[in-house]
């Protein structure tokens, strides 16, 4: 299982996480996001040191235009859609990609089959009035029966609270946003190394 802490917006958090051994960090680029990033965090990412961290550049229905300028700053990130993008969209660029599906009920997973060319399906909370980044969990009940180790992320509301149940659905990666953070879209270095050794442990 991998672990992928997101909404990252400064050095000091992006360090700790590399630090931490995280598997993937996230960068959300969707300008209704609190946690979007700035033009003067994503120019000091030219020469950062990510060790063994793969950057995750997260995007809410971006223009081509805005995807290829973010692959010419980091060439080897993945690319992380959450908007009405579609399986053609998604794997033009070329890069591994994920795609986001929002989970209300049960019909919400059969749009999991629309992205036969996704490296990596991310399951979100439904939400009417955001793409991502509820800080809720959705009813992980939907997903029995599923095998969740193969390409399947588990993200929404996981904190050290829900950390065990969490890795208890052995999705082959979770994803963690508002559960390390002490106030909205401000990364706590405590939590992350809290969660991290939870997930170590786990």
């Amino acid at each position: 299982m991998k672990i992928k802490f997101c909404g990252l917006n400064n050095l000091d958090s992006l360090r700790h996480a590399c630090d931490l051994n995280a598997d993937f960090v996230g960068f959300i680029f969707a300008e209704q996001s609190p946690r979007k990033v700035e033009p003067n965090f994503i120019a000091q990412l030219v020469d950062f040191n990510f060790c063994q961290t793969v950057p995750v550049s997260v995007f809410v229905n971006p223009s081509i235009q805005e995807v290829q300028q973010t692959i010419e700053i980091l060439p080897n990130t993945i690319l992380q859609f959450h908007g009405d993008e579609s399986d053609d969209f998604c794997r033009q660029f070329h890069q591994p990609f994920w795609k986001s599906i929002p989970v209300k009920d049960k019909q919400s997973l059969l749009m999991i089959d629309n992205f036969p060319s996704a490296q990596a399906i991310l399951l979100e909370t439904f939400s009417e009035h955001l793409s991502g980044g509820t800080g809720k969990s959705f009813d992980w009940t939907l997903l029995e029966n599923m095998d969740l180790s193969k390409k399947f992320i588990l993200a929404g509301g996981i904190n050290p609270h829900n950390i065990q149940s969490a890795i208890s659905l052995n999705s082959w990666c979770i994803d963690i946003n508002s559960g390390v953070e002490s106030e909205l879209a401000i990364k706590d270095n405590k939590l992350m190394a809290e969660i991290m050794t939870a997930f170590n442990h786990g």
